[in-house]
C-alpha cells in the first residue's frame, strides 16, 4: 500500500511583522530556503521570518485549499488562529 504524502500549511511572521502563508512538503527545507534568501520574494523582500503555525494535511489538494481559506481571512483572524495553537501547546 502506497503511503500518502504529507503537506504543511504554514504562516511565517516576517522580520517587518507581517504575515506569509505558505504550503510546503518539507517544512524545515522550505522555512530554511525562506531564510537564506532563497524562498519567496515577499519574504525575502522582507529580512526572512520565523514559523508561527504549522498544520499537517492528507495531501496536495487540502493543503492549497487551506492556503486559499486563511489567506482571505484578516490579519487578526490569522493571529487569533497562531495565538490558539499557542495555548494549546502551552497546556500539554
Amino acid at each position: 500500500m502506497k503511503k500518502k504524502a504529507t503537506y504543511y500549511f504554514y504562516i511565517l511572521k516576517c522580520k517587518d511583522q507581517t504575515l506569509y502563508s505558505g504550503i510546503a512538503k518539507d517544512l524545515d527545507k522550505r522555512l530554511t530556503m525562506h531564510n537564506a534568501g532563497k524562498g519567496s520574494a515577499y519574504v525575502r523582500s522582507r529580512g526572512g521570518g520565523r514559523l508561527v503555525y504549522s498544520e499537517s494535511c492528507r495531501n496536495l489538494s487540502r493543503a492549497l485549499k487551506r492556503e486559499i481559506e486563511v489567506k482571505k481571512w484578516t490579519r487578526v483572524r490569522k493571529l487569533l488562529l497562531v495565538s490558539q495553537k499557542a495555548k494549546l501547546k502551552s497546556q500539554n
